[in-house]
């Protein structure tokens, strides 16, 4: 704990460390893949060190990066004890001077000075080592996974393999679209032979057949049409059900500190399945099959019209230049609309979730901006995209017209040489519609296309996210009841982050233990927890449940058998009950009487549906105390083996925190694991065997009640003796029930 200075005395500032030369700055912005100028580089930080002599590193590194037009690298600094070393290359002060720190091929750490030199360094000899990370900008380190290129999109595939898990249909709907495009041609027959047998002679009897014969192909082509829609139409709501199951299993079964942090954006994710859907189950697909058919009618217009088909056959190829052009210039579009869409998403879900601090902090004209900006930006991005769409669609609609008008004046030369006739040319312009119209609508639908494209990469996004468990792993299902909960060599750091939230070498629970977690706020004491329940993977050492490695068993073994409360309950929609007995494996008495020992029964009391009080999405219309006591009676029914509850009565009022406890040290079995981490052990106090203390990620003391705490009590009181009498007065604490006789003083720190 760190000794408070006396009052009315500032607290010294640190003194800055000696600046970083700028060789080794090139050399490690060279490391990185960021382009600087040597000189530019040089400049600033001769510039920044004497304008800026009393920053950190960090900070005037920034500056220096910023001056240099280095924009979007963020600089960090921290200890190298709690360093994530898989964050490497970084800047490392060690033995009075600056290096740049890297990993070797057999592991080792290879320090390069600014003058090139190198010299390897075990990482025991940089525990004091003080760090800087250079974060590069989001641009470049995520440009790969943001190319929306279907190669190896795992959507795609998904799609691509439930869509031909029964091919059947495939081979039914391209023979309704060979037939559906060969009566096309009977149109253009029909108005030929109208316009050169029946017009001259006026033939009724003959066209009264011709007649007779389109009606029964138009009710054929009727009938075709009907049934390609709604074979792909079920064909796309049965792979729909198939796809959107396994993508949200998978989502159930994401490794929790993997997936994003923005919930907007993983739901916008999610629901990119809807644009797939909407394009399979829509018309566009039979326009996108039907356009191959344009050369069957360029092919009849040849044989009908001779020289007329040259005119469609130059055109086709500046219509699907184009086409492709326009899909060029609509793709980057489409990417930096859905970026944005998703930022709109989850800046929505984050204003509704937070409303109520927003109205108190009178911050909403900052979210009314932000949200004004971020429209703006997807209004932008929309009409540069449709301004593409509509010059392509009107340069191929003109195109087509083009097409017809040239096609009537080489059809009267043909005419006139007596190669072609007048119904000729009739059908040579109607089947000629059918190849320009088809790639004028095939340009929205390559712009749909785009859409579709973006979401299966953002659904690709989700389904590369690694699942708790290896695809294919033999996992192991434990027949005892663990004995003990261990971690060895434990190191956890978040994605992108060269912080180490947790680095313990050692640490073991067992069974019957009942275990305070202490520490100051942001010590890594839920994100233990969180390992320990199996929620987070570590990054480097392993978990134990028992004599296995947690990674090992069985996900529903570990839920049986590992019970875990978060800091922050929540509940889900639906009713009390259903909330309360949310893995449904209890009975109605187990229920019945936790409820009653809790004082949740209160909670159903004050309504008269009772247990069937209807609850909104994450428990609205509940206090944070009551959503705290169902979700501890949610775990009690569960009656794990281990348990691991983070701040349980952090929420609750003294009487039904003194009831918690209670019921609680009734609830344990005689074997089982307690770890609770918390603020207020004071209740706690009544059945802890033992207290872990942690600081900075490490547990820095580790015993009974009576070792620990008077340490932390001499450790507190130490610095008191040189404030004043004012200072140091404490305010009585309330009368509270029994506890554990601890040493003088003990009670006042914890």
């Amino acid at each position: 704990m760190d000794a408070p200075h006396p009052q009315g005395q500032p607290q010294p500032q640190p003194q800055p460390l000696p600046r970083i030369d700028a060789a080794l700055l090139q050399r490690t912005l060279d490391r990185l893949g960021l382009p600087a100028d040597a000189q530019a580089l040089a400049e600033a930080c001769t510039r920044c060190t004497h304008t800026l002599p009393q920053l950190q590193p960090a900070e005037w590194l920034r500056q220096v990066l910023l001056q240099a037009g280095l924009k979007g690298v963020a600089p960090l600094q921290l200890g190298w004890r709690r360093f994530d070393l898989r964050r490497l290359p970084a800047l490392v002060w060690h033995d009075s001077a600056w290096f740049l720190a890297d990993r070797a091929a057999d592991g080792d750490i290879v320090l390069t000075g600014a003058d090139g030199s190198t010299a390897a360094c075990t990482q025991d000899a940089l525990h004091d080592a003080q760090v800087v990370w250079l974060r590069p900008p989001p641009a470049a380190a995520g440009a790969a996974a943001q190319t929306p290129s279907l190669h190896g999109n795992l959507a795609a595939r998904l799609v691509w393999s439930e869509l031909f898990r029964e091919p059947g249909w495939l081979g039914q709907v391209l023979v309704a679209t060979l037939l559906v495009n060969v009566l096309a041609v009977a149109t253009s027959l029909f108005a030929m032979q109208v316009y050169d047998r029946v017009v001259p002679t006026l033939a009724y009897a003959t066209l009264s057949t011709l007649v007779a014969g389109m009606v029964l192909i138009l009710a054929l082509d009727w009938a075709l049409k009907i049934t390609r829609a709604r074979i792909l139409d079920s064909v796309a709501c049965a792979v729909d059900k198939r796809v959107s199951q396994q993508v949200f299993g998978h989502l159930l079964h994401l490794q929790l500190d993997q997936q994003p942090r923005s919930l907007g954006t993983l739901a916008a994710q999610v629901g990119g399945l809807d644009a797939v859907r909407q394009f399979f189950s829509a018309g566009i697909v039979f326009a996108l099959v039907d356009l191959p058919f344009a050369l069957l009618f360029l092919a009849c217009i040849a044989v009908l019209g001779g020289a007329v088909g040259w005119v469609y056959a130059l055109l086709l190829p500046v219509a699907l230049l184009l086409g492709y052009t326009t899909q060029r210039r609509l793709r980057r579009l489409s990417q930096q609309l859905q970026q944005r869409s998703n930022e709109r998403q989850g800046l929505l879900v984050d204003t509704i979730r937070g409303a109520e601090s927003i109205r108190a902090g009178n911050a909403g004209w900052r979210f009314a901006e932000e949200w004004q900006a971020v429209t703006g930006a997807i209004d932008g991005h929309a009409i540069r995209q449709k301004a593409i769409t509509s010059l392509s669609t009107v340069s191929t609609g003109s195109l087509s017209t083009v097409a017809y008008v040239a096609a009537v004046v080489v059809g009267v030369w043909q005419i006139e040489a007596g190669l072609l006739s007048m119904g000729g040319l009739v059908a040579c312009s109607i089947l000629g519609g059918r190849i320009i119209a088809p790639i004028a609508q095939s340009v929205q639908y390559l712009a749909q296309w785009q859409q579709v494209a973006q979401a299966l990469q953002m659904v690709h996004r989700v389904l590369a996210l690694p699942g708790e468990r290896r695809a294919g792993q033999h996992l192991l299902l434990p027949d005892a009841p663990p004995a003990a909960v261990a971690v060895e060599q434990l190191r956890f750091a978040y994605p992108e982050s060269p912080l180490q939230q947790v680095q313990i070498d050692a640490l073991e629970f067992r069974a019957g233990e009942r275990v305070l977690l202490l520490g100051p706020v942001g010590c890594g004491k839920s994100t233990l927890l969180k390992l320990l329940a199996g929620l987070y993977r570590p990054t480097a050492g392993r978990v134990r449940l028992g004599d296995a490695d947690l990674w090992e068993v069985d996900p529903q073994a570990v839920a049986g058998q590992v019970g875990y409360l978060p800091q922050q309950v929540h509940l889900f929609k639906g009713t009390l009950r259903s909330n309360l007995m949310l893995s449904g494996t209890a009975s109605d008495s187990q229920l019945l009487r936790v409820v009653r020992e809790l004082g949740v029964d209160g909670i159903a009391a004050a309504n008269p549906l009772g247990l069937d009080l209807p609850i909104s999405e994450g428990g609205e219309g509940l206090s944070g105390g009551q959503r705290q006591l169902v979700a501890l009676a949610r775990l009690m029914l569960c009656a794990p083996r281990v348990w691991l509850l983070d701040e349980p009565t952090a929420s609750l009022d003294a009487e039904s925190e003194a009831r918690a406890w209670q019921q609680l040290q009734a609830a344990l079995g005689p074997e089982d694991i307690l770890v609770v981490a918390t603020h207020r052990p004071m209740q706690a106090l009544q059945l802890a065997t033992r207290v872990v203390v942690m600081q900075q990620g490490a547990v820095v003391a580790d015993g009974t009640p009576q070792q620990v705490l008077p340490q932390r009590a001499a450790q507190a009181q130490a610095p008191k003796a040189v404030k004043p009498a004012a200072a140091t007065a404490v305010r009585p604490a309330p009368a509270m029930p029994r506890v554990p006789a601890l040493p003088q003083g003990v009670l006042d720190v914890v």
